[in-house]
């Protein structure tokens, strides 16, 4: 099943200036996840999708593959649905893959689970989720929820702590975290971008929303843990700086 990876790198971030250029190991951290991205077995091509020179260059510079896209984006989505534009690739593969350019410890091998889902020609648009893990407040609001239904569909993200739990009730609250992980069959991607904006998504400030409001159904990966978490901020730079150092934790 022919298969691309995105990964849309913005140079500007406010919590943590020029992140993707920050050194990791001696690469910068774009690098870091083109490199583990290019390590799963399922994609014919890994392409960073960049609004900077400086990062194309850094990219290129090490081997890597990257194109320049607008400004002008409001979403991730949005930016790699221009790539495949610019490169006309809207109809060379079956899936496209959105990984976010601050993720340089994705295991592989959960990249190569969500192509395998669109084995089933029902998969349109797919994301990744985990048991609610313990140590998580419910009610933070960057912690993103979602529901599924019976078949692993998503029925709704929330950055409240969704579904509620009655002081009565005797079932136990079945929650999930979600993972910004997303894979794509091209034209659901490309009608992504035609789509008005749901009100959800709006009010809950997450683009996902837009697919299961026009009707789109998201298939969810179950995962059994978290993915290792990404670098928002100079605390995440320093723990992954760390992990740089013991490679056995990267496997």
């Amino acid at each position: 099943m022919p298969a691309i990876a995105l990964i849309p790198a913005r140079l500007e971030s406010s919590r943590l200036p020029r992140k993707m250029l920050v050194d990791l190991g001696g690469k910068p951290l774009i690098v870091r996840t083109w490199e583990a991205v290019h390590h799963a077995s399922c994609f014919d091509r890994v392409i960073v999708v960049t609004d900077s020179m400086e990062i194309l260059e850094a990219v290129t510079q090490h081997g890597g593959t990257a194109v320049l896209s607008s400004k002008e984006h409001n979403s991730g989505s949005d930016r790699i649905a221009e790539a495949l534009h610019i490169l006309s690739l809207e109809t060379a593969y079956d899936v496209v893959v959105n990984v976010q350019g601050d993720e340089p410890l994705i295991p592989p091998y959960i990249l190569d689970r969500m192509v395998t889902l669109f084995q089933d020609p029902s998969v349109q648009v797919a994301s990744a989720c985990c048991p609610w893990p313990k140590t998580e407040d419910a009610h933070n609001p960057d912690r993103v929820k979602v529901i599924l239904d019976a078949m692993d569909q998503a029925l709704y993200f929330s950055r409240a702590a969704v579904p509620a739990q009655r002081q009565d009730s005797k079932c136990p609250t079945e929650r999930f975290l979600h993972m910004g992980l997303y894979a794509y069959r091209p034209a659901r991607l490309l009608e992504f971008t035609r789509l008005q904006p749901a009100p959800s998504e709006e009010s809950e400030k997450l683009e996902q929303l837009r697919f299961l409001h026009h009707g789109i159904p998201i298939r969810m990966l179950r995962l059994n843990e978290p993915l290792p978490s990404g670098v928002d901020n100079p605390e995440d730079l320093q723990r992954v700086r760390r992990l740089y150092g013991r490679p056995s934790s990267l496997r």
